[in-house]
């Protein structure tokens, strides 16, 4: 299966005016390695998004969009690529369980 990468349609990301992430520094949410301070970057934003209005269409947007870098929605990269995996096992799942037309 071919992911569509990189997509950015304004128009998709109507939630972003509410987002609690707006006004904080936005390499709080793109930490660099997996260092102590690194990790710690990670749980402060984390932290701002739990108080998130707009968290799960943040998260909606960035799976749709395939976001492979940075926290959104309160989750990492690999706790997205996690959901992704499993996504992709049940579409792949259904498809075998289709009966043939």
């Amino acid at each position: 299966m071919t992911e569509r990468r990189f997509r950015h349609d304004p128009d998709e990301m109507w939630w972003l005016p509410d987002a609690r992430c707006i006004g904080e520094d936005p390499e709080l949410f793109f930490p660099i390695g997996t260092s102590a301070e690194a990790v710690s970057q990670v749980a402060a934003a984390k932290t701002v998004c739990r108080s998130c209005s707009v968290r799960a269409d943040c998260l909606e947007w960035s799976l749709a969009t395939f976001q492979d870098a940075g926290v959104w929605g309160g989750l990492d990269e690999e706790e997205r690529r996690v959901i992704r995996r499993a996504r992709r096992r049940e579409a792949a799942e259904e498809q075998v369980l289709q009966p043939a037309v």
